[in-house]
């Protein structure tokens, strides 16, 4: 696995935070991807998981703020409309090569899944000022075949709100709104659609 671009703004570092973003970028994902692979069950500390999955249940999906430009849908205002969907919120720049190497997997989720209630969302957040033009996001949305809703996070605002430090970052939430699992960079795609296949039953 390639690894992810690591962004130091527009966030304050701390040592506190910068530990917290190194156990989820490594450790937990690696913890969860082989207990899935392992079929090993385990109950969440929160009371509101109610499905079978074995994802642990992490924190609520935070609500959308600062989207805008939607691609290839309507604008999506709220998470709350989202509810009873399962959600692969997916935050990329499109001159990043790792996130560009993702694309035919989050595609394919796409494809695969949306019958059976995924909706996949890519949150574009610029790394360059020219990233921050939207006719270059759909082009290189065009460019590169991708056909599910697509918003402009041009302020950070979402990012933030999710405490992301890196591109390409997926958060996978349930049908109830809360996140269940995280990827950070390239790679675990088996983990990540075994997760997908998990919270959709």
């Amino acid at each position: 696995m390639k690894c992810p671009r690591f962004i130091s703004s527009p966030i304050k570092s701390d040592k506190s935070f910068t530990l917290f973003a190194l156990r989820q970028a490594l450790i937990l994902p690696a913890l969860i991807g082989l207990l899935l692979v392992l079929g090993v069950n385990f109950s969440s500390a929160h009371s509101s998981k109610t499905d079978s999955s074995p994802l642990p249940t992490l924190y609520p999906a935070p609500e959308f703020s600062g989207l805008d430009n939607w691609i290839n849908s309507g604008e999506i205002k709220s998470m709350q409309e989202l509810r009873g969907k399962v959600v692969l919120v997916d935050f990329w720049t499109y001159s990043c090569f790792n996130c560009v190497n993702t694309f035919p997997y989050v595609q394919g989720w796409h494809e695969k899944f949306k019958d059976d209630g995924l909706v996949v969302l890519g949150i574009h957040a610029p790394e360059f000022d020219f990233e921050r033009n939207s006719n270059n996001v759909k082009n290189a949305v065009k460019k590169h075949g991708l056909t599910y809703p697509i918003a402009l996070d041009n302020g950070f605002k979402l990012w933030r709100a999710y405490r992301n430090r890196y591109w390409p970052a997926f958060y996978l939430i349930d049908k109830q709104g809360m996140v269940r699992y995280t990827h950070f960079g390239e790679g675990r795609y088996k983990e990540m659609e075994a997760a997908i296949a998990s919270l959709l039953k």
